[in-house]
């Protein structure tokens, strides 16, 4: 091979092929198991709290806690990553989470329930971003944000799979039977990604040391033509300091901090919806199977709207489309306010806000993944997800302290219209950065 091959043009000038399919199906299902451990625990909290003799309320800490590991593994994980690679912070993490979710079969009071949740949360947090960056790396640019969306399918999907079982398993088996599937599949799980999950070459090709392992990657992606690891670059220029304080190295600054921003208000929202619309509904006197299954299609919807708008993104680009998502899921969120006594008007705009809000999350993923380059994205995803954590803390909380104040369901579910405004604000700042600096924005999603 004659003159200097970039890895990134590698990837984009081919069409998918095998490897970066196996890579997005491996995400997948990590995705899937994740959307299931972290979202089990609310199917089974009645059968805890009923068996153990306690108040639903007594079971506050452990969900607190299961959030707070969350935070903390994105916060830790992403920079891990850039340190030792994406492959083995997932196959760990998956390790992690499984062997936990596991230990959660035998737990025999909220204390011990609290631990294993905490610690539960750190390795699902710790996988869910380098997931992002990993298939991020092995997408063409003009398929990333697709790609990664429908990997992300897997963690909605996952919710619901939970909530399936729970339903058909709990009353026979008992609520520990969730737990040892949720623990043993990503066990077995990480086995198979320790056998087959590849390494980005990005990150291979900035460790040297492991040039072996990056040649057997670039033979499978273009097998057709020897490889000559002495013409290979990456296609970007390095990032020679520490990750985290990289994210703040010049104009990226107001990149991170409106990314941020934007993160932070779309998981306010979304974990807003997720925790307290059934609750609200029943409140506005829909029966609990009722308000139960709007959950679920808040997630339908959003798998849905996802694709929808991956494909958007592609024709339109990211700023554009999703400018004008966060718009419309405030006029949306405004609607269902004024439609809750009509339930079949209710349900429809449920399933248009899971499109928009949940929908919208997944092609925000993609966008921090295409924001940093490969050196720091693991760190940047991370980040990103981790303070938007505090935001999926800070929704459900204020959601509480307001309903308490004696706010309506109705104004609780308006009030949502405002940080998903917020959040179009900052897409809207970061489009006006694009044009005006690209050297920290996305160049590779056509505008």
């Amino acid at each position: 091979m004659t003159g200097v091959l970039r890895i990134t043009e590698l990837i984009d000038s081919r069409p998918l092929g095998r490897l970066q399919f196996e890579v997005a199906t491996l995400c997948a299902l990590v995705a899937l198991l994740d959307g299931f451990d972290t979202q089990v625990i609310a199917y089974v909290a009645p059968a805890i709290t009923e068996q153990w003799g306690m108040a639903p309320s007594a079971l506050g800490p452990v969900f607190g806690a299961g959030l707070l590991g969350l935070m903390a593994g994105a916060l830790i994980g992403g920079p891990l990553a850039d340190r030792w690679g994406r492959k083995w912070t997932i196959v760990v993490s998956t390790l992690l989470f499984g062997a936990f979710a596991l230990a959660t079969a035998w737990a025999q009071t909220p204390g011990q329930l609290l631990a294993l949740r905490l610690l539960t949360g750190l390795g699902l947090g710790s996988a869910m971003p380098n997931l992002i960056a990993l298939t991020s790396e092995y997408a063409p640019a003009r398929l990333r944000t697709m790609l990664v969306t429908l990997m992300f399918c897997g963690f909605p999907l996952g919710s619901i799979l939970g909530g399936v079982l729970s339903a058909l398993w709990i009353p026979s088996l008992g609520w520990p039977s969730l737990f040892l599937l949720g623990g043993a599949a990503p066990l077995l799980l990480a086995l198979v990604l320790a056998w087959r999950l590849p390494e980005s070459p990005g990150f291979l090709l900035l460790r040297r040391a492991r040039s072996r392992e990056l040649l057997r990657v670039l033979e499978r992606l273009d097998p057709r033509r020897p490889h000559d690891l002495r013409s290979v670059t990456a296609g970007e220029p390095p990032e020679p300091g520490f990750p985290l304080r990289e994210l703040f190295r010049g104009s990226r600054t107001k990149v991170t901090v409106l990314l941020w921003t934007a993160f932070f208000m779309n998981l306010l929202v979304m974990y807003f919806m997720v925790n307290w619309l059934p609750t609200l509904l029943t409140l506005a006197g829909y029966s609990l199977s009722l308000a139960i299954l709007a959950s679920s299609l808040l997630n339908l919807g959003g798998i849905g709207g996802g694709i929808l708008l991956a494909a958007l993104v592609r024709r339109y680009g990211p700023y554009r489309t999703l400018g004008t998502a966060f718009v419309l899921v405030g006029g949306i969120v405004a609607a269902l306010a004024n439609v809750t006594a009509v339930p079949r008007l209710t349900m429809p705009a449920i399933f248009m806000a899971g499109a928009g809000v949940v929908g919208a999350q997944f092609c925000l993923n993609a966008l921090a993944a295409e924001t940093y380059p490969t050196a720091i994205r693991a760190t940047g995803v991370g980040w990103a997800l981790g303070i938007g954590r505090t935001g999926s803390v800070t929704g459900p909380l204020l959601g509480g302290v307001l309903l308490g104040w004696g706010w309506s369901p109705d104004q609780l579910v308006l009030a949502c219209a405002i940080p998903a405004l917020i959040t179009a604000a900052a897409i809207l700042g970061l489009a006006r950065l694009r044009a005006r600096d690209p050297d920290y924005v996305p160049r590779t999603l056509p505008l």
